[in-house]
């Protein structure tokens, strides 16, 4: 960025939607902050902010958009906001209707609640002509000995079972016959129903799909939409094959080692995803999967990538000699800045997310110092905390933490991550019955 679009941008106010004030949120401030903006937070966990840049957060209830978004447009009258960034899914369709009454650009409402519920996702996809696998949904506490039989009952065994809101793979599983599939149906109901579910008071929590297991290759991809206009930021390898019965992502790598014609067809596919959706501006991160058939469409979230993952992502703007984050990168597209000739650093890069191997309480890991000895690890963040109880896929919603690599190719990172994470010991102890 150069000095002067800095100099236009200063001085102006970003308000963060976010459920917590985690890493995320950290990265977004500071990246704010380096470019001189005020930032305002607004959260639907205000009793839980440590407050740690005194930032006087809205409260607001995710879970009601347009109340939420009469509250934000009642603190623009007093104090001017000039962009709106969301983080995580929740806050998607709050920051679409408050950008809409502000006439600030962003995804529609409409898109964004689309994104937000994975039927109605996959409704529009597949009128649009798509691929996507044949599915159908279920109420919870529904018999599912009668799901077996009723609805889409030609939809083939593998079929995958899934929340239609929860991200990163949490309550996704793969039933081969139909003792599995009455096994996960119930285990889906009992997540819905815990009380961390429950507390988001969300109507996409009273439902579970169910759709066909589709068999190749998963990669992802982050993006973004500049006033209708989709931009490929980074197609990510995910080289650990995920045939279930859980999805666990770990590893994902960039640049894709795929076929240059393939590539093309992913961006093609998401292009049309995009127009179907109705994603305007704003970010987004996608799913595909691909076989002999084609690309498939997984699913669209109006957001970036989640979590640390977007620290793999680095980019050179034109005029700018130091590289800028997905944050900054982000923040301006918020800001309706101009975003051309911004590319993706040369390097290869990728991030192992480190999976919970087993329940427990976590008590400490060993091993950082000489992970980090690896060539081309660069940095590695253990997240969990010392006591806290680990809950692995598919009820859990948490990894132990990330491991970042760069390097000449796709396969020395890819190699790094996995020596890397060969280094690690973490001790895990089993946690006490609950009486």
């Amino acid at each position: 960025m150069t000095e002067s679009s800095t100099n236009n941008i200063s001085k102006k106010t970003l308000l963060i939607l976010c459920t917590t004030t985690g890493y995320q949120t950290r990265a977004f401030v500071e990246a704010a902050e380096k470019l001189g903006l005020e930032v305002v937070l607004g959260s639907d966990r205000c009793k839980k902010l440590d407050d740690p840049w005194q930032d006087g957060a809205l409260a607001l209830r995710f879970e009601n958009p347009d109340d939420s978004t009469r509250l934000i447009v009642e603190r623009a009258c007093a104090s001017r906001i000039d962009g709106i960034i969301p983080l995580g899914d929740r806050a998607t369709p709050t920051a679409a209707r408050a950008c809409q009454a502000l006439q600030l650009p962003h995804h529609p409402p409409e898109a964004a609640d689309v994104c937000r519920d994975k039927y109605l996702s996959r409704e529009r996809l597949r009128e649009a002509g798509l691929n996507v696998p044949a599915f159908t949904r279920y109420v919870i506490g529904s018999n599912p000995n009668e799901a077996l039989v009723s609805g889409e009952a030609a939809i083939p065994f593998p079929r995958v079972l899934k929340p239609l809101a929860l991200s990163g793979s949490r309550g996704v599983i793969r039933a081969n016959n139909p003792a599995e599939f009455t096994a996960a149906f119930q285990r889906i109901c009992a997540l819905l129903a815990s009380r961390d579910v429950q507390v988001m008071r969300e109507d996409t929590s009273h439902f579970i799909q169910v759709e066909a297991y589709v068999e190749g290759v998963e990669i992802a991809v982050e993006g973004l939409v500049d006033r209708g206009r989709l931009q490929v930021l980074a197609i990510f390898d995910k080289p650990d094959p995920l045939t279930g019965p859980y999805f666990e992502e770990t590893i994902y790598v960039t640049p894709s080692r795929l076929p240059e014609e393939t590539q093309v067809a992913v961006n093609e596919t998401l292009g049309r995803a995009v127009r179907a959706l109705g994603l305007y501006h704003g970010p987004l991160h996608a799913e595909l999967r691909l076989n002999s058939r084609g690309v498939w469409m997984m699913e669209v979230a109006a957001r970036s990538i989640g979590g640390l993952c977007s620290r793999a992502l680095r980019f050179h703007s034109s005029g700018e000699a130091n590289l800028i984050s997905l944050e900054e990168f982000l923040i301006r597209l918020a800001l309706g800045e101009p975003i051309h000739n911004v590319r993706r650093e040369g390097q290869a890069a990728g991030v192992m997310m480190i999976p919970i191997p087993e329940a427990g309480i976590f008590e400490h890991v060993e091993g950082v110092e000489l992970a980090l000895q690896t060539p081309g690890v660069e940095d590695i963040r253990i997240t969990a905390k010392p006591n806290q109880k680990l809950v692995p896929l598919p009820e859990g919603a948490s990894y132990l933490g990330f491991i970042f690599a760069r390097g000449s190719t796709p396969e020395s990172v890819e190699k790094a991550l996995r020596q890397a994470h060969g280094k690690l010991h973490f001790a895990i102890q089993p946690a006490l019955p609950v009486i």
